[in-house]
């Protein structure tokens, strides 16, 4: 457990996230905020299915919208996805 993160409370529940998913939650921790990317190292979206599993475990949340692309889901990391992306989760 880290301190002050309950991982079960938070979602993570023994969820292991797949090799794309700690990539990205690796990558919101040296950004201000734990903010995450929307793009990935080539410039591509990132999956929007990546996003969606990570916000259902818990690992990140909705930031804010975006109002010159509201389709674009603005996240950062949560406590419980900070630990998943150092790999303590």
């Amino acid at each position: 457990m880290v301190e002050g993160v309950d991982l079960v409370q938070a979602g993570a529940r023994g969820q292991r996230p797949t090799p794309e998913q700690r990539d990205w939650l690796r990558r919101g921790l040296d950004q201000p905020g734990g903010k995450l990317p929307l793009f990935d190292r080539y410039g591509q979206s990132v999956n929007p299915r990546t996003i969606r599993a990570c916000i259902d475990h818990g690992w990140a949340e909705p930031w804010f919208t975006n109002p010159l692309k509201p389709d674009w889901l603005v996240c950062k990391l949560t406590a419980a996805g900070r630990a998943v992306a150092k790999g303590e989760g």
